[in-house]
């Protein structure tokens, strides 16, 4: 009878989770099917689009990513390629990497953190968009949870087959995303604490040993035949030069101080979506290392950390990744690049907010759900973002309809980020370039018109040079006006966008051809013989 009793509670206390994590899968079910990809979900797909895995393999090798997703892709891409399949393996991955992180939370805190840092997981607006998109993200974090929770198993247990679980967790981790690195670093020191101290037998640290040089290992060959060329062409320089600039200390223009404050808000800020609610975040999280460094060294149960070695494994990361930056090595602050934090940020806001028991039971889950409802229902995100209601799927099928239906033989200018979702929604075919040498105004056939598309490496319209570029192609590709040029632009991001649209209005454009709030077609309308100027 205690038997049956056992066995009750616990299938009691799997409820509640698998019912949030029902709901939270539904949810990212229903928004890979409704959203069109976004320019970068479109590039990954191309590049994996190769004819033999040795090509795939090497299209890797101009990104700055390892190259395990993009070959998983070339091959799930053969059993279809329409957007709600090709996320389908990350909806899955994502949803496994919450449960492990629930297994993980519940044996290092009690079971009220571990409910609660579930559900900000699971409806963190920021996880729940990176969660579905054809990125290495989902995987990576399932992935690193996978390490973390199999090492707390093994350092329990003494087990050595989880160990190996957890190793191979790790090298999976490495070969799918670079912020990889920084969790292996992190979770090999919080392993050797708790070696230090617990004191296994001594088969058990030699395989630990063991797995950390295979570790070793792939960082080597990577660093070797990719890591070292993303260095010497520059790609890096450039990235944290753009759109990565507020996340990368600049010692002529930040004080470090104020930039150390500023990118944790920011953090915290992209955890959720609201930067009042990231700033409590980000509080409630110093208060858990503060509260758990000052509480008794040894652990309330012999397998669980002892506290300060758990303060150790939540803050360390954050405060890594900042070193990172200010010596501008990696990103930190609001962007996609530190998702991997969530798994000690969140955690520690959780143990926090288990402190706080009011007298009705009730009023922490409804006010921890009212929260999160805000956080959805009016986003105010940090970096890249389009809004839900714009990146619906039939916005981007309506603007598709409308180019196809342009007379034959028009010419549609576009930037790179453009002319990778023309690519994916068109042209059935790559209408960028992918790999140098790189044409600063590139053309290919797509159905009846031709997609003129910028450089790579300038990404986007800016409105600074639109009006040389659009010489360009009329002077190149269109000399007699014998075929309209339209301007299309679609994607994140628009540079100036009042300035950009004057420019239309300025070059025979007085009303553009809206669809949603980031797609936009545009017909120059110019007399004959007319030249931009």
């Amino acid at each position: 009878m205690p038997i049956q009793a056992a066995a009750d509670t616990q299938n009691q206390s799997r409820t509640l989770p698998l019912f949030l994590l029902l709901a939270g899968c539904a949810i990212r079910l229903w928004l890979a099917h409704a959203f069109f990809l976004n320019p970068d979900e479109a590039l990954h797909y191309l590049l994996s689009v190769q004819p033999s895995l040795a090509l795939t393999y090497q299209a890797t090798l101009s990104t700055a990513h390892p190259p395990l997703y993009i070959v998983f892709l070339h091959y799930w891409g053969y059993l279809g390629s329409c957007e709600f399949f090709l996320r389908l393996p990350s909806v899955l991955a994502s949803t496994a990497f919450y449960w492990m992180i629930f297994l993980w939370v519940e044996r290092v805190a009690n079971r009220k953190a571990t409910l609660i840092a579930l559900s900000l997981m699971l409806f963190s607006p920021a996880l729940i968009y990176l969660s579905i998109e054809v990125r290495q993200y989902p995987f990576l974090l399932f992935f690193c949870a996978s390490a973390l929770c199999f090492l707390e198993y093994a350092l329990s247990k003494n087990s050595v087959a989880q160990l190996v679980l957890s190793a191979v967790g790790l090298w999976l981790a490495l070969l799918t995303h670079y912020s990889a690195l920084f969790f292996a670093f992190t979770i090999g020191l919080y392993a050797l604490i708790r070696i230090w101290s617990a004191r296994p037998r001594a088969g058990f640290i030699g395989a630990w040993i063991a797995t950390e040089l295979v570790a070793l290992g792939i960082v080597s060959v990577l660093f070797k035949t990719h890591i070292s060329q993303q260095i010497s062409s520059g790609r890096t320089d450039a990235i944290a030069d753009s759109y990565l600039r507020g996340s990368i200390f600049h010692s002529a223009q930040d004080h470090v101080v104020s930039f150390v404050f500023k990118t944790t808000i920011r953090l915290f800020h992209y955890f959720f979506s609201q930067e009042v609610v990231g700033i409590v975040g980000l509080l409630l999280f110093v208060y858990a290392i503060v509260i758990l460094w000052r509480s008794p060294s040894q652990p309330a149960v012999p397998s669980q950390p002892a506290s300060r070695q758990l303060a150790f494994l939540l803050a360390f990361p954050l405060i890594a990744n900042c070193a990172l930056a200010l010596r501008g090595i990696y990103p930190y602050g609001g962007t996609r690049h530190d998702s991997y934090l969530t798994i000690f940020a969140i955690p520690g806001i959780a143990i926090a907010l288990a402190r706080w028991s009011p007298q009705k039971k009730w009023i922490s889950p409804a006010a921890l759900a009212t929260v999160l409802l805000i956080c959805n229902l009016f986003p105010a995100p940090t970096g890249q973002y389009i809004a839900r209601k714009n990146q619906s799927r039939k916005v981007m099928l309506g603007a598709v309809s409308f180019l196809r239906d342009l007379p034959p033989g028009s010419i549609i200018f576009t930037d790179n980020q453009g002319g990778l979702l023309l690519s994916y929604y068109m042209c059935d075919r790559k209408v960028v370039l992918f790999d140098p040498p790189y044409e600063d105004l590139f053309a290919a056939p797509c159905g009846n018109s031709q997609v003129v598309s910028l450089d790579p490496r300038k990404w986007i319209f800016q409105a600074t040079t639109f009006p040389e570029e659009l010489r360009g192609v009329q002077q190149s590709y269109n000399p007699t006006s014998k075929h309209a040029i339209w301007v299309f632009q679609a994607g994140w991001l628009v540079d100036k966008e009042v300035d950009f649209r004057a420019g239309l209005r300025q070059f025979g454009c007085p009303t553009t051809h809206d669809f949603g709030r980031n797609i936009l077609a545009c017909e120059m309308v110019l007399p004959n013989g007319t030249t931009i100027k």
